[in-house]
């Protein structure tokens, strides 16, 4: 098919062109701060109640099977809806723009990050991030709480959870794998306790610009899910299997592929959840970076447009330039970062040009709802895990691992205790709970009180 075909295929979308879709993407993408939540909330206020382009009804399907998917959920509902509206060139218009602002932002911060990262203000800088991040992490195991744990049930496996991986260092994907076959088993026993929660409400809407049809183009087939599924698993997992075969698996790109990859499958919950296992893995199993590093990138996500997970290609890009293989460090950690990315939302797509076809089949299952209602309860216990972990290297200068079997975990030392980063983490979340103040506003007080008490001598 040429590009006048793709084109005119792509505008015949319920009569909303191709630049129009263009521009309001675009939109949304400068716009997508504040984690899915808030980036949710911004493609529904535009798309549902001010371009009016899908009911209420298609919006809310859409999210609550995006929710089932591993990856981001925000970055897949655009990628689904800019499907459904203008085929899979709409879908990658969508999903690409919606992380392309984020991908310019994160590879700018981390060549000012590793150029200047031990200059006095910069330091300063994210001396500050890190305590905004701090409170923003556990704002959110707040925030998801509430929707969460409804139940003892819920309570039990968040709990459980948490346990399970703060003091026993059980591997992430084994909690979410557990946590989705009680789900599913209790959902299919006919527990109410497993029954999904709504996102909310009203009666859809139906004089949408999308219409309640069924578009050609969503009708399944099998020979087409085989082309597609074929096409992005290639694109996908040829370039990683060429640099397992050139470089070996003792390169870090080789690592960064096959570790970013593995993400790509367990990314469940969101960003919070997995970054427990990947900041575990990439500081301490990878030694790629230092426990601050971590929250640094995770700051500079905060205060970028698109995915939290967008964090990930700081992780690439540090671990290139730490090990550049013969390259120059920045043209390594460009290189890295840029394949952490790849890897990472490259099979985004795939589960939603190959898995969006069928997902009419999948409304109403009780199975399915269950295994999402365990897995969110079991989040909670993940990122209250990630919370305490970004704590102790946020307010305590030295920690202690216990290593006793079956016991894994770090604990504080009180006495190394920071006391001006303890007094800014308490501000910060004075500002968001009490205060209710937005997030970029708490992340840039907070950098200006980093700068403040660097000026002052205090840090």
């Amino acid at each position: 098919m040429d590009t006048r075909s793709i084109q005119a295929e792509a505008d015949a979308g319920h009569g909303i062109s191709f630049g129009e879709a263009f521009r309001v993407w675009l939109r949304v993408a400068c716009l997508s701060f504040g984690g899915p939540a808030g980036q949710i909330a911004v493609m529904h206020r535009i798309l549902v109640e001010e371009k009016n382009w899908i009911s209420e009804g298609r919006f809310l399907h859409a999210l609550n099977y995006c929710m089932l998917l591993p990856g981001p959920e925000a970055q897949q509902l655009a990628t689904y809806i800019g499907w459904l509206m203008h085929r899979t060139a709409g879908g990658l218009m969508a999903g690409g723009l919606f992380i392309l602002p984020g991908i310019i932002a994160i590879m700018g911060l981390s060549y000012v990050y590793a150029a200047f990262g031990n200059v006095s203000f910069v330091e300063a800088l994210f001396f500050g991030l890190k305590a905004a991040v701090l409170a923003i992490v556990v704002e959110a195991v707040v925030r998801v709480g509430k929707r969460a744990l409804r139940n003892r049930i819920m309570i039990a496996l968040a709990a459980t959870a948490f346990v399970a991986i703060f003091f026993f260092a059980v591997p992430f994907p084994i909690i979410i794998i557990a946590a989705g076959v009680i789900g599913y088993a209790g959902a299919r026993q006919g527990r109410p306790e497993f029954a999904q929660a709504g996102h909310g409400g009203g009666d859809a809407a139906i004089d949408s610009m999308l219409g309640e049809a069924v578009p050609d183009h969503v009708r399944p087939g099998t020979g087409r899910a085989i082309r597609v599924g074929a096409l992005w698993l290639g694109l996908w997992l040829v370039p990683v299997i060429a640099l397992l075969a050139a470089l070996g698996q003792a390169s870090v790109f080789s690592q960064i592929a096959l570790f970013f990859s593995k993400m790509a499958l367990v990314t469940f919950g969101g960003a919070y959840a997995v970054l427990a296992y990947v900041a575990q893995q990439a500081v301490e199993h990878y030694h790629w970076l230092k426990p601050h590093e971590m929250l640094d990138g995770l700051g500079m996500a905060e205060t970028t447009p698109g995915p939290l997970i967008m964090v990930l290609q700081f992780v690439g890009f540090m671990a290139a330039y730490r090990d550049a293989s013969g390259l120059s460090p920045m043209l390594a950690a460009t290189l890295g970062g840029l394949l952490a990315t790849w890897v990472t939302f490259t099979p985004c797509f795939l589960w939603i040009f190959v898995g969006a076809p069928y997902i009419e089949l999948l409304r109403g299952h009780k199975g399915l709802a269950g295994a999402l209602s365990a897995i969110t309860a079991a989040v909670v216990g993940v990122i209250l895990n990630l919370s305490i972990w970004f704590a102790l290297h946020t307010l305590f200068h030295e920690t202690v691992s216990v290593h006793t079997f079956p016991l894994n975990f770090d604990m504080p030392v009180l006495t190394s205790v920071d006391i001006p980063a303890l007094l800014l983490s308490i501000t910060a979340a004075t500002a968001i709970f009490r205060f209710k103040l937005g997030m970029l506003t708490v992340l840039a007080g907070s950098c200006a009180a980093g700068v403040a008490l660097r000026l002052a001598g205090v840090i």
